[in-house]
């Protein structure tokens, strides 16, 4: 017989509703989000064919043993390190061949175990400082930083020598061999330089912790790119970022403690890069190659468990999008507008992506409806249609470039991986969205800010796999 109207039912006539309303809210908004990419996307084409976005290429190894124009220091913060930290500190007397450099790594008092392992990694070599703080631990990054910050300056004052660029890094980074001396002659230029960061692919954890790789591959390989060409503001990724001395001297006179980061931020890397343009200074970001065609950057692991990485990207969240709506405004031209609406849509695209999925979850049942012989009340109009056919091409388009940046670096078949990983992807950043916004809320009733890190584990096999890769 004829199929039955959903309204029909009764009880069930809302399903409709709801679904209707959902694809027109999603589409919409997909609509525009696609839009906002397709435009980074041409921008940065016309770059790569003006041969503007091209990577430089150097040698490594001259690149690595040039001398420093001067004394380098090293920022590491650390909490509950101590699987991790004796390899990374290890690893970067290993690949760095300069003697200008010291690194400081901050320890937490009630942290022994972490303690004991930077003692072992670090050995009798005297280009590293361990620096015990004075409280009891987690603080904030931001806060262990600033230690750090201060034994660096007191070193200053008693030897005096004066320290050139300070550089950050976490506890859990593989260093570039070339890195240093890479940065070190871009700060003659720049007060602020970032080199780009690559997730290892993890061969235990192909779905969560592989799924950074597409994501910081597209970011660093295009849209970190258009920023340096347009001149905005430059986050820094708070690794592999190197500022000159005497600018985090003048960003210390922003803040009220000692040190240039702010300790009520949970991004203080995003934020202390972000204000390096509004202090009179210069960004830049470094794609550089060297001659054997790998990129010169800081690789690392990343968090392989699902709540891991929900609450990291959470707490980026936070302090990108909600804490940098209030902390850091909308100063700046158009182009600057836009890169900033761009860091701060996460909240808002966890929404549209929550009620994409609802709409198929719906969608679904309707087509089950269906087969029982029950018709939709509705039917699509030439807006929704619209929308439908125009969301799919650009989801196709997402995908291909999704595809095209992982490929690049890490092969074809992590390339078709990400393809795939594209829903693990939207699932994990709806649910930071939801923490992050949780988090808010209890931070404008007075929730202190607290380090809420992720635990860092890595196997010596993929330690050695990071290494040949670096």
């Amino acid at each position: 017989g004829e199929p039955r109207v959903l309204g029909e039912w009764g009880t069930l006539e809302w399903l409709a509703v709801v679904e209707q309303e959902l694809l027109l809210f999603a589409g919409l908004f997909f609509l525009v989000g696609a839009l906002d990419e397709l435009a980074v996307d041409l921008y940065w084409g016309f770059l790569r064919l003006t041969g503007r976005s091209a990577s430089l290429q150097l040698d490594r190894e001259d690149v690595r043993t040039r001398r420093l124009g001067g004394k380098a220091a090293i920022l590491v913060p650390t909490w509950q390190e101590d699987r991790v930290i004796s390899h990374t500190i290890a690893h970067a007397l290993r690949s760095w061949a300069h003697r200008e450099y010291v690194i400081y790594v901050g320890i937490y008092r009630n942290d022994a175990a972490t303690l004991e392992a930077a003692m072992e990694g670090a050995g009798s070599d005297l280009r590293v400082r361990l620096v015990v703080h004075d409280c009891d631990g987690p603080t904030t990054k931001a806060d262990c930083l600033n230690r750090l910050y201060q034994a660096m300056a007191h070193d200053e004052q008693r030897t005096g020598d004066s320290v050139r660029m300070v550089v950050l890094h976490d506890a859990e980074d593989m260093v570039d061999p070339a890195e240093l001396g890479l940065v070190d002659k871009a700060i003659e230029r720049a007060e602020f330089v970032q080199i780009p960061v690559l997730p290892l692919p993890q061969a235990n954890s192909r779905w969560i912790g592989s799924h950074y790789c597409e994501e910081f591959a597209e970011a660093h390989g295009k849209a970190m790119v258009v920023r340096d060409a347009m001149g905005t503001c430059m986050p820094a990724a708070g690794v592999g970022c190197a500022f000159d001395r005497g600018m985090l001297r003048d960003m210390e006179r922003l803040t009220d403690v000692a040190g240039p980061f702010s300790v009520d931020s949970l991004t203080e890397d995003y934020e202390v890069g972000m204000r390096i343009e509004a202090a009179g200074g210069r960004s830049r970001f470094l794609r550089v190659r060297g001659t054997d065609g790998r990129l010169i950057a800081t690789r690392a692991l990343f968090p392989s468990r699902i709540d891991a990485a929900v609450r990291q990207k959470a707490r980026w969240v936070h302090g990108i999008a909600l804490q940098g709506w209030d902390r850091l405004g909308w100063e700046g031209g158009a182009g600057e507008f836009w890169m900033r609406l761009r860091d701060r849509r996460g909240p808002l695209a966890a929404l549209v992506l929550a009620c994409g999925y609802a709409f198929f979850l719906l969608a679904g049942l309707s087509l089950l409806l269906g087969e029982l012989g029950v018709a939709r009340p509705w039917q699509a109009d030439p807006l929704l249609q619209f929308l439908i056919i125009a969301n799919l091409a650009s989801f196709t388009w997402r995908a291909l470039a999704r595809f095209g940046f992982t490929a690049r670096e890490f092969g074809i078949a992590e390339g078709l991986r990400a393809v795939l990983r594209i829903p693990v992807a939207n699932i994990i950043a709806i649910m930071a969205g939801r923490r992050a916004l949780v988090a808010y809320i209890r931070a404008l009733h007075g929730a202190p800010a607290q380090w809420e890190k992720t635990a860092h584990e890595m196997h010596p096999a993929q330690f050695q796999a990071g290494e040949a890769s670096a």
